[in-house]
């Protein structure tokens, strides 16, 4: 599982990377000079960039997806809880406030008796 996580951070930032390098395609902020920017195959330079953007953004949905997936089945995490959930399930839940019900241990009774 965490060689998935590792490798869902390296397309993130592919990602990333390439989405910082594509031209804009118009509109926006990029208005004026649009034209210029199909010269001389940057158009094809687009495309590999549009759709490799396309694959990363694929691999980032199946890579969450499968991450999920084996941390809701245990993983290889075997089969022994962790101390933290040891230490949770040893703790008393504390009673909502305003509960009308008595707590469930008897409190502790002073001693009467005199020296």
């Amino acid at each position: 599982m965490l060689f998935l996580i590792i490798l869902l951070i390296i397309v993130c930032v592919a990602l990333g990377l390439f989405v910082l390098i594509q031209n804009p395609k118009g509109g926006g902020l990029a208005t004026g000079g649009g034209a210029g920017s199909n010269m001389f195959g940057v158009q094809r330079t687009g495309d590999v960039l549009e759709k490799g953007t396309w694959v990363l953004l694929t691999l980032i949905v199946v890579l969450s997806l499968s991450i999920t997936t084996i941390a809701k089945s245990g993983g290889s995490s075997g089969s022994a809880p962790s101390k933290i959930q040891e230490h949770l399930d040893k703790t008393v839940a504390p009673s909502p406030i305003g509960s009308k019900t008595a707590p469930t241990t008897a409190p502790a009774t002073a001693d009467t008796t005199k020296k």
